[in-house]
C-alpha cells in the first residue's frame, strides 16, 4: 500500500470527524434544553413567538402569548428559554447633536 494513499485516507477521516463533530454537539444541546422545560419557563420558538409555558401535553407544549391566549407548541419547535440575563435593555432614544441640524 502506497504511503501517499495512507496518509490521504487518514486526513479524510480526521476531516470527517470534525465536521460530524458541530451538529452533534448543537444537537445535544437542543436536546438538553428540551429536556429541562418547566411549567412558568419563558421561551421563544423557532417561529419567533415568545410566550410562557403552562403545561405539557405528550411531545406538545402549552404556551400562554398573551393574557386570555394558549397556543399549543410542538417541543422540537422550541428554539430557546428565555431567562432574564439574556434580555437584552432597551436602549434610550440617542440625542440628535448640536452640530447636525433637526430632520423635518
Amino acid at each position: 500500500m502506497n504511503p501517499g494513499f495512507l496518509i490521504f485516507v487518514v486526513v479524510l477521516i480526521l476531516l470527517w470527524i470534525v465536521i460530524q463533530r458541530g451538529p452533534r454537539r448543537r444537537q445535544q444541546a437542543q436536546q438538553r434544553i428540551w429536556d429541562a422545560l418547566e411549567v412558568g419557563d419563558e421561551i421563544v420558538t423557532a417561529g419567533g413567538l415568545y410566550g410562557e409555558i403552562t403545561g405539557f401535553q405528550g411531545d406538545d407544549v402549552l404556551v400562554r402569548i398573551a393574557p386570555e391566549l394558549e397556543v399549543r407548541v410542538a417541543r422540537r419547535a422550541i428554539a430557546a428559554v428565555v431567562t432574564p440575563d439574556r434580555e437584552v435593555p432597551e436602549e434610550p432614544p440617542e440625542e440628535p447633536s448640536e452640530a447636525e441640524p433637526p430632520l423635518t
